[in-house]
């Protein structure tokens, strides 16, 4: 790095790579600057102003996720006119549209005595679904700022639910666009996009029809970058609270990537999955299989014994009782019409070692070479 590519941020002289904007230099030197619409890895926006920072010798406040570093730039990220700009914003988006983000009651009672209340008690749909899960809410918490300030605007588009995994709440939207852009540059879906002029723009699906009749793969892409609680998974809407779930990281079945999860558990069964955010090989991403299809983990129709049929009926047997017999039938079917006759067919959702175990089974147990392997379920 050339000792002329250097900047100060609150005091500290910090380091930045050329093409780095400041909010890049800025988190690699620990230093917090809050965003709403910054999706990392797409073209910056700027489009919430929540990230504008205090340049010296700059006219107005700039965007810190759009605004390349510099030579020699001195920059305050908490200034009292930056401070001031922020609360603005979140007070202008909080009275937007149905925030009712419970961050404070309208009476001067204390803030984290009322929040700890309502997470005690919190079972009312009058709370927001991502209650304790939004970014815009950690912001109005930090800040100390209600929308109480400005007349509230109603919904103006009906709630979206017809499609099976995600219920689009138009009315907590704040336009930040991160849905559009993990939609179109990262996953490379192009399913939806900013339709509309001022007041009226909302995000739209194929001429502003329902997601379900649209390019939409259900990927869930937009439901995970969303910092508010207008796109959220229908299964966990109003079912399950953030904290009431456990984080447990693992690495998804379906098929041979290996892609990287977090399995949100609750009373010992699995109610939501996220990608993990930053590691290989997705850095988050998962296909709608590996987000939506985890109900057969606590299915009730999930095999917990060998079932051998006779007489028309399934019973239970041992491991030992059914290996035997499916040995015997193999044995059998090879001994009368030849190892050719039978094929083996491995799958993605098992490990290396045992493909390579069906594999010399194959060859040298059944005396064929007829085994194949599907790269995805």
């Amino acid at each position: 790095m050339e000792p002329t590519n250097l900047m100060v941020i609150n005091g500290n002289e910090l380091p930045y790579e050329p093409g780095e904007t400041i909010l890049d230099a800025a988190r690699r030197g620990y230093i917090d600057i809050p965003t709403l619409c910054h999706l990392k890895g797409t073209t910056p926006t700027g489009a919430c102003r929540i990230c504008v920072v205090e340049v010296k010798g700059a006219r107005t406040l700039l965007p810190a996720c759009s605004t390349p570093a510099a030579p020699n730039m001195v920059v305050r990220t908490e200034s009292p006119e930056v401070v001031a700009s922020r609360k603005e914003i979140l007070r202008l988006m909080l009275s937007s549209g149905n925030h009712n983000c419970a961050v404070r009651g309208r009476d001067d009672s204390d803030w984290t005595e009322f929040q700890l209340g309502v997470e005690k008690d919190d079972g009312s749909d009058a709370l927001c679904p991502v209650w304790g899960d939004c970014r815009l809410q950690d912001l109005a918490y930090r800040y100390q700022v209600t929308g109480e300030g400005f007349q509230g605007t109603s919904a103006r588009y009906p709630m979206e639910t017809v499609n099976p995994f995600i219920v689009r709440d138009f009315s907590r939207c704040i336009l930040c666009g991160r849905c559009v852009q993990a939609c179109n540059e990262v996953q490379v879906n192009n399913a939806i996009s900013f339709g509309y002029r001022g007041a009226a723009t909302k995000i739209i699906a194929a001429g502003d029809r329902p997601l379900k009749d649209s390019d939409c793969v259900f990927c869930g892409e937009c439901v995970q970058v969303c910092p508010v609680g207008a796109l959220v998974e229908k299964d966990v809407r109003y079912h399950v609270r953030p904290w009431e779930a456990q984080e447990v990281r693992t690495t998804c079945s379906y098929c041979g990537v290996g892609c990287q999860m977090h399995l949100h558990v609750r009373d010992n069964r699995v109610v939501k999955v996220s990608g993990v955010e930053g590691e290989a090989p997705n850095y988050g991403s998962l296909c709608v299989k590996g987000r939506f299809g985890f109900d057969f983990i606590g299915s009730d129709q999930r095999l917990t014994d060998p079932l051998i049929k006779e007489n028309g009926a399934f019973r239970k047997a041992t491991w030992e009782e059914a290996l035997d017999l499916v040995a015997g039938k193999f044995k059998e079917i090879r001994d009368t019409h030849g190892g050719d006759s039978m094929g083996v067919f491995t799958s993605a959702r098992v490990t290396n070692e045992e493909n390579y175990i069906a594999h010399k089974f194959t060859r040298a147990v059944l005396k064929t070479n007829n085994i194949d392997h599907c790269a995805r379920l």
